[in-house]
């Protein structure tokens, strides 16, 4: 009787496991596809021969085509911003390089992903996709302001820093289409991007010429 209690109890756990490995397998599927195409010309049918699954199951799963592209840009988001919560005891731009680091190593780990949740333009960003894009640059917004002791940044500091994360998503998708830059190289150039973008709004804003001094 125990032995059949204990196999009884195994036996949804291992469904558990079964399905989240599945949902896993559709959203990869997924993300190559919409990394390379618009949404609106990626078919259920197109993800279920990419994961090699039926149709009827990608529809278990998602219901249909536009739950699946949400899921699936927020898995990538949820990884993205796993990478980017801050590590703590450098100076801030040298957290601010680590930082950078981490994210170039979701780029390169998850393209798919990465070019999944930000390619296309303003005609994509709207709804829940929209959340799920201006969340992660929200995160990283949020991450640079306390990496530099900034309580609440002024006009021409929010401006440049969220120039800079713009230049930074480009910097991101140029590179996995190219790849003919070194990383290290392309995360220098953009920590100092950072430091000539804080100069220029310097000349503008005395509190971000009293910032750049404290991180100099």
């Amino acid at each position: 009787m125990t032995p059949g209690k204990s196999a009884e109890t195994a036996r949804p756990a291992r469904r558990r496991l079964s399905v989240d490995r599945r949902r896993e397998e559709l959203m990869a599927a997924a993300l190559e596809l919409f990394s390379t195409r618009d949404a609106e010309d990626v078919s259920i049918d197109d993800v279920a021969s990419a994961a090699g699954a039926s149709r009827a199951l990608v529809y278990h799963y998602f219901g249909g085509k536009q739950e699946l592209y949400v899921a699936a840009l927020r898995s990538a988001a949820e990884q993205l911003e796993s990478r980017l919560r801050p590590q703590g005891g450098g100076r801030p731009l040298e957290e601010l390089a680590s930082g950078l680091e981490r994210y170039f190593d979701f780029v390169e780990e998850h393209a798919a992903g990465f070019a999944a949740l930000l390619r296309g333009g303003p005609a994509n960003r709207t709804g829940e996709v929209g959340e799920i894009v201006d969340g992660v640059r929200r995160r990283l917004f949020r991450l640079i302001q306390k990496q530099m002791g900034v309580e609440e940044p002024s006009p021409v500091l929010r401006t440049t820093l969220r120039s800079w994360i713009a230049s930074v998503e480009t910097a991101g998708l140029d590179w996995l289409e190219h790849r003919d830059l070194e990383r290290p190289m392309l995360e220098k150039m953009l920590v100092e991007h950072m430091a000539a973008l804080l100069g220029v709004a310097a000349a503008h804003d005395g509190d971000v010429a009293r910032l750049l001094e404290r991180l100099a």
